[in-house]
């Protein structure tokens, strides 16, 4: 058996576990951002910065993905890759997959009650980026032990 299925798997899983994560962190602190703008539009640009913050966690997973799409040759048409080769991109992609779902909900629950301090009193802005950012760790330290992973399989 071909070790090209494992490669797609993980491509997928690296893709769509950390895409969860983050759709459902931004999508949580949308909404609480929505009703504090109903109130006080002119906090846009924080409300904006607060809500993206739990978006990363899917440009990590897409990054691991799209380079173990290029690194097994999915991207050119390559179908031959030994059955190792497919297992170990396949772990590598669980990191980022599973840390990147977790950290994204854990990042939009921070979010969104950052986004309520800030409706409190827009002085606490940096307290809440730095709350918020602090849960970004996480998801830094899944992101570089994929990619780290990725690019050493031979």
């Amino acid at each position: 058996m071909n070790g090209m299925i494992f490669a797609i798997l993980a491509a997928s899983l690296a893709t769509v576990l950390a895409g969860i994560g983050s759709a459902k962190g931004v999508g949580a602190a949308a909404q609480t951002a929505m009703g504090v703008l109903s109130e006080d539009s002119s906090m846009f640009g924080k409300m904006l910065v607060l809500t993206l913050l739990p978006g990363t966690q899917g440009l990590y997973g897409f990054i691991v993905g799209f380079l173990i799409m290029n690194g097994t040759g999915i991207l050119n048409g390559s179908m031959d890759l030994g059955m190792a080769q497919g297992l170990s991109y396949l772990a590598a992609s669980l990191a980022i997959g599973f840390g990147g779902m977790i950290s994204g909900f854990a990042q939009g629950k921070a979010a969104v009650a950052g986004i309520s301090m800030c409706a409190k009193d827009e002085k606490n802005f940096s307290k809440a980026m730095v709350s918020i950012t602090l849960v970004e760790i996480y998801a830094l330290l899944a992101f570089i032990v994929s990619l780290l992973m990725v690019i050493s399989i031979k």
